[in-house]
């Protein structure tokens, strides 16, 4: 396991699938926001790469976002879109709604740094938000993500068109915490 600040990034369970379900993809606002592409309910037997992981896929890497005091599963964090070539990737990361507003997000950021970073050895992370998503926009400023610029009404979402933000961190800028 990953660890950072008040978090651990572990392997997907099973048991963990139902929860992330039923609080983060069941959510119609939630999911319309975080996935960039429309709604659509998911069958309690589909195997939604979202949820269920592919250990044999090469280019993105799922983790099960926990609490290190108690264990409790508090949400996911994917590097995705890895090139190995040009040794980037992006990340992205979703809290149960429960669990927002207490910092867990940087510390999820930094546990992925650390893993992008260190353990696969990339030399720039990226991430995307829509623009009005200020606890992911601080998470990653927090952890030396800069702002690079602004995607004008990319998003198609719930209706309306929104501004998506992009950042990046390159190696030699990240400052592991410690």
């Amino acid at each position: 396991m990953l660890t950072s600040g008040k978090i651990g990034l572990r392997a997907r369970h099973a048991d963990d699938i139902p929860v992330l379900r039923a609080e983060l993809y069941d959510d119609v606002v939630n999911s319309a926001r975080a996935e960039g592409g429309p709604w659509r309910p998911i069958t309690p037997e589909s195997k939604d790469p979202r949820l269920v992981v592919d250990d044999q896929e090469q280019g993105r890497v799922q983790f099960s976002v926990v609490e290190l005091e108690g264990g409790t599963l508090i949400g996911t964090a994917t590097l995705w879109d890895i090139d190995s070539h040009n040794r980037c990737a992006h990340i992205g990361l979703g809290l149960l709604p429960s669990t927002r507003g207490k910092g867990y997000g940087t510390d999820v950021v930094a546990a992925l740094c650390h893993y992008g970073f260190v353990v696969r050895s990339l030399q720039r992370l990226q991430a995307e938000t829509l623009s009005d998503n200020t606890a992911m926009l601080r998470s990653a400023e927090r952890n030396g993500f800069v702002r690079e610029g602004v995607l004008r009404s990319s998003a198609w979402v719930l209706g309306e068109f929104l501004d998506e933000v992009v950042l990046g961190l390159l190696a030699h800028e990240w400052k592991p915490a410690g």
